[in-house]
C-alpha cells in the first residue's frame, strides 16, 4: 500500500451536483478513461514522451526524477482523471496548476540528438512539445484497450480522439496543430518516431528509474512487469532503442499477462475495475438528477 500510494491519485472532491466538465456520460472518453487497465499503458507512455529529445532535457534538468521517478507518472495521472472526470471548477483548477509547473521549464539542449542540434530552445509551453505529449496518452490509452480490454474500431477512436482534443486544448494545444481524425493523429504520431525521437543518454537514465525505480515499489516477483508491459506496447522502434527485451519468453509472458486481464477485468466489481474519478463522476450527476447541462451545451459548441 505505501508503494501504490507513491503514484496512485486520491479520489477527488465531489464537485458541484451536476457538473459533467468536459464530457459526461456515454461519452467515450469516460467509457475508455475510466478503466484501471489504463495504467498499464504508463510506462510506454512515459518513454514514449522522453524519447523526444526536447521533452527528455526538460524532464532531466526540471525534474525531481532520480529521487522520485515516479512523480511524472504520478502528476500526468492526476491531471488526466482530474480534466476528464472532474467539473468545471476542478478542471480549470488542475489546467491551472499544470501551468504553473511549466512556467520554469526551460532551456536549451546541451548536445545534438539525431535530429535536432546542441542548443535547440525548449519550453514546457512550446505548442508542438505539448501536441506530442498529448498524443502519447492518446495513443497509448487506445492500445491498451485493445490488447488488454476490448477491440477499439475506427469510429470509436476516432470518437475518443474528439474527445480527447477538448483535453488536449486545456493542456495548451492549439487546434490549428490537432491533427482532423484519429488517423490523422495516428500519421502524426508515427511521423514523430520516424524523424524525431531520439533515445539518448537522458532518456534511456530516465526510462531506468521509471522501470526500476530505486527504492521498487513493487515485491521482487512483480519488478519487471513495468519493463515487460512498455515492450509489448512499445513500437518496435523504440523498443529497440530502450534495449527492452523481447525474447520468445518475454513475448509469452506479454501473451499470459494479456489473456489474463481481458479474462478478469469483466468480472471485476465496478469499485476495482474504475478509477474513483469515475464514480464521483457519476455520484456528482446523480445528485442533481442526473442532468448535467453545462455538459450538455459544451458538446454542442
Amino acid at each position: 500500500m505505501r508503494g501504490r500510494g507513491r503514484f496512485l491519485p486520491a479520489a477527488p472532491g465531489p464537485g458541484a451536483p451536476g457538473d459533467a466538465g468536459l464530457y459526461g456520460p456515454g461519452s467515450t472518453a469516460w467509457r475508455i478513461a475510466r478503466e484501471r487497465t489504463v495504467l498499464a499503458g504508463g510506462p510506454a507512455a512515459l518513454l514514449l514522451q522522453v524519447a523526444h529529445p526536447l521533452v527528455a532535457e526538460g524532464v532531466r534538468a526540471h525534474s525531481g526524477f532520480a529521487t522520485d521517478p515516479l512523480q511524472r507518472l504520478r502528476g500526468t495521472l492526476d491531471a488526466v482523471l482530474t480534466v476528464t472526470f472532474g467539473d468545471d471548477a476542478q478542471v480549470r483548477a488542475a489546467a491551472a496548476h499544470v501551468a504553473r509547473r511549466h512556467e520554469t521549464v526551460q532551456g536549451t539542449l546541451p548536445t545534438a540528438s539525431s535530429s535536432l542540434p546542441a542548443g535547440t530552445r525548449y519550453s514546457a509551453n512550446d505548442p508542438d512539445l505539448a501536441l506530442w505529449v498529448f498524443a502519447t496518452l492518446a495513443w497509448t490509452a487506445i492500445e491498451v484497450t485493445e490488447v488488454f480490454l476490448r477491440h477499439v474500431g475506427p469510429e470509436e477512436r476516432d470518437a475518443y480522439y474528439r474527445d480527447m482534443t477538448r483535453l488536449g486544448r486545456v493542456f495548451g494545444v492549439p487546434d490549428a496543430l490537432l491533427p482532423a481524425d484519429y488517423r490523422g493523429l495516428r500519421s502524426y504520431f508515427d511521423h514523430q518516431v520516424r524523424t524525431t525521437l531520439d533515445v539518448g543518454g537522458a532518456a534511456r537514465s530516465i526510462a531506468q528509474q521509471i522501470l526500476a525505480p530505486d527504492p521498487p515499489i513493487v515485491p521482487p516477483p512483480l519488478r519487471p512487469v513495468p519493463a515487460l508491459l512498455a515492450a509489448g506496447i512499445l513500437p518496435p522502434a523504440l523498443r529497440e532503442a530502450y534495449g527492452l527485451p523481447w525474447r520468445r519468453r518475454d513475448r509469452i509472458a506479454f501473451a499470459v499477462i494479456r489473456r489474463a486481464v481481458r479474462h478478469a477485468a469483466p468480472l471485476l466489481p465496478a469499485g476495482l475495475r474504475y478509477w474513483p474519478h469515475y464514480g464521483v463522476a457519476c455520484r456528482r450527476l446523480a445528485a442533481d438528477g442526473g442532468r448535467p447541462q453545462r455538459a450538455v451545451r459544451r458538446r454542442n459548441r
